[in-house]
């Protein structure tokens, strides 16, 4: 086997470990690797959703400035390798494979043997080390206070990109008992940023910074003006930065509050002596990609993908439909975990689609796709179901084509690795 098919059957060893929260394994771990972590500055996010994009857009900017920057996030998208970046760059398998075979050899020392994503944690602060990283942009896998990146003790700055209801089981059943765990990553006189606005949210998150002496940032929806919002499908989203207009090819409604936590944290980041030209923003927000968020995959047909997963997200989702689509009702082709409140999705996708068509994201957690049509079909919304995501793909793209509608496929970030291959290349738009 090459390192990178070991290092996947490691992890796949280790994911029989199950899910668990607390930092005392991973701590264990981080300290026999050396507390790689500690090597680098850190810009710590936690947040419901809104992470992934607001961590891509970041690294994105510092690159530009010419920093060597690293980005951890989960889940991966196309391959395991691809959840950890420099520069926007996926490392190689190899070296990848490597540095979690090494992980995993020191953690045979452990008491208790490490989850998967603690060995993955530990793995990937090891190689932004070795990588020589300036900043890494790291996103908490769940929560805040017990999930495993956690054990970044002085953080340069924790962003909390919003607090709304997902994985209550873990977290809790309301703002203020979510907010209490992402609140975990505030550190003793570290700043933490706020971009939410929910109101229990804001008092809990409020309440932790001022016990640990820790400034607390609020986004400020004055700092940019957005324009050409019509032509976002086409474009992306456009807006004034100082006397430049910037076009960040990132399509989702959701991208404007995105982008003005990212130029909020920006202008923290220069308070803390972390030298940002106005040119790199501009550079580093016209040219960041990132997977699986409104994303363009075709252009004709229309076929777009967004991870909407859980009720704040599927919101979002229609507020996109909404402004991409003001006169069609777009296709759509889903799968969802059982775990997502999914009830609710059928009652906001009522207005605004023509059909669904349901298959079963490929992870032991989904909800299987006669459930799924039958929560539709029973809200008034033509669903069909299929064992196969290749020939609900094929079904849901077939129709999409006879009506002439464009085709969204949504759900779970999951469905991206199985769906993403299938979709034709010549169809895929120029980047």
């Amino acid at each position: 086997m090459t390192k990178y098919e070991t290092a996947l059957e490691l992890l796949k060893k280790a994911s029989l470990q199950g899910s668990r929260l607390g930092l005392e394994r991973v701590t264990e771990l981080v300290s026999l690797l050396g507390d790689p972590q500690n090597s680098y500055k850190i810009i710590h996010v936690a947040g419901t959703n809104g992470k992934g994009s607001f961590s891509a857009m970041l690294s994105s900017v510092l690159s530009a400035q010419g920093y060597k920057v690293g980005t951890f996030s989960s889940p991966y998208m196309l391959t395991y390798n691809d959840c950890v970046r420099i520069n926007g760059m996926i490392l190689s398998e190899e070296t990848f494979g490597d540095a979690v075979i090494r992980a995993a050899e020191v953690s045979e020392q452990m008491t208790e043997l490490p989850t998967e994503f603690e060995l993955l944690t530990g793995a990937v602060f090891m190689l932004l080390k070795e990588q020589g990283c300036e900043y890494a942009v790291i996103e908490c896998g769940m929560g805040g206070d017990g999930d495993s990146t956690n054990v970044i003790n002085e953080p340069l700055l924790s962003v909390i990109t919003n607090v709304e209801l997902d994985h209550q089981a873990f977290l809790g059943n309301t703002h203020a008992e979510i907010a209490s765990h992402k609140a975990g990553i505030i550190k003793q006189g570290r700043p933490v940023f706020f971009g939410g606005d929910n109101a229990e949210a804001l008092d809990v998150i409020k309440g932790r910074a001022e016990c640990n002496g820790s400034k607390l940032y609020r986004l400020d929806p004055s700092k940019i003006r957005f324009i050409d919002t019509d032509k976002i499908l086409s474009k992306g989203i456009t807006f004034n930065y100082g006397s430049t207009e910037v076009s960040v090819p990132l399509r989702g409604s959701y991208q404007f509050k995105n982008i003005i936590n990212v130029i909020s944290c920006i202008d923290i980041l220069r308070e803390l002596s972390v030298k940002i030209t106005d040119l790199s923003v501009c550079v580093g927000l016209a040219s960041v990609s990132w997977e699986g968020r409104f994303e363009l995959l075709s252009a004709d047909p229309t076929v777009i993908f967004d991870g909407a997963h859980n009720p704040d997200g599927m919101r979002s989702l229609c507020d996109s439909i909404k402004l991409c689509f003001p006169n069609t009702r777009p296709v759509i082709l889903t799968g969802v975990l059982a775990d997502k409140d999914y009830k609710l999705y059928s009652d906001m996708l009522y207005p605004l689609i023509d059909s669904a068509f349901t298959i079963t994201p490929d992870n032991p957690r989904a909800l299987g796709a006669d459930k799924l049509a039958e929560c539709f079909n029973e809200n008034g919304i033509k669903a069909k179901a299929f064992t196969s995501i290749k020939d609900g793909l094929n079904a849901a793209y077939e129709y999409c084509k006879q009506k002439d509608l464009p085709l969204l496929i949504i759900g779970s970030l999951y469905l991206y690795k199985d769906i993403r291959p299938l979709i034709p290349k010549r169809l895929i738009p120029a980047e």
